[in-house]
């Protein structure tokens, strides 16, 4: 009996289950994205993230570990190289799984996988939508602080000097504002909603308008296990959650499903 254990065996003795890992590895670095089985992706993706996270640290012993595992020298050439300069500034998770449903014949489960950092499409649409949004925030709330202060300010003066003197103005209350539960967000769990709320993230709005650098290092944080999400997307969920678009959300992150791990 398997008891818990998570290595998938793939139906492969040792030898013929490492040749392949090991070539499907040499594959993706060398083509940047390949076509396989749900199953394969994600023990391709636990035996290459390692692999990737040595080559960003350019030294000899590195060398020789990932050669140990990859045996090619044009994949260690292309690895070393272009996409070591690509993921310097990635923390980890530097993989996706994109799934294409089953295909005929044993209908199994198909994806693709590909390195984050090599799809040009996502990387430009994620970043026009950022500076989109960003803009279309600052300029509401810009323009919302102006009319609150023009606004506010002659009602104030009116009631301190015409109802009573300024000493028996009563200060009214203000409700403590209690974080937003994070968890809403697809790829959130409560370890790293609770790392976000030391981070000083505690509200959609603040994730909305948190930085990367600060997301992946929470991801850091929780450990090696969690490097494999895919963060890229908190922040427009967390624009629709603040904004009270949860039908808008819902249909998102049924879009994100089609690629997310299952646990």
């Amino acid at each position: 009996m398997r008891h818990g254990k998570k290595h998938n065996h793939l139906s492969r003795t040792h030898s013929h289950r490492e040749a392949m890992l090991q070539n499907m590895a040499s594959s993706l670095i060398l083509h940047k994205r390949i076509e396989t089985t749900v199953a394969k992706a994600k023990e391709l993706r636990k035996f290459v993230e390692p692999i990737l996270t040595r080559a960003k640290d350019d030294t000899y012993q590195n060398r020789r570990v990932v050669f140990q595992s990859l045996n090619d020298k044009e994949t260690m050439k292309e690895l070393f190289g272009t996409v070591a300069d690509k993921i310097a500034s990635r923390p980890g998770g530097y993989t996706r799984i994109i799934k294409l449903g089953n295909r005929l014949g044993d209908n199994a489960e198909t994806c693709l996988i590909e390195l984050v950092d090599f799809n040009e499409t996502l990387l430009a649409a994620a970043a026009e939508k950022a500076t989109a949004t960003t803009k279309t925030r600052r300029s509401r709330r810009g323009s919302g602080s102006r009319a609150a202060e023009t606004t506010e300010a002659p009602a104030a003066t009116a009631v301190e000097t015409e109802a009573t003197p300024a000493a028996a103005v009563e200060e009214t209350p203000v409700a403590a504002t209690s974080g937003d539960d994070l968890t809403k967000i697809e790829g959130v769990g409560p370890k790293i909603a609770k790392l976000l709320n030391n981070a000083g993230i505690t509200t959609f709005a603040q994730l909305a308008d948190a930085q990367d650098e600060t997301v992946q290092q929470v991801l850091v944080d929780a450990g090696p296990r969690f490097n494999v999400h895919d963060a890229t997307t908190w922040n427009e969920q967390a624009a629709l959650a603040r904004d009270g678009k949860w039908d808008e959300l819902t249909e998102l992150q049924d879009r994100l499903k089609g690629g997310k791990e299952e646990a």
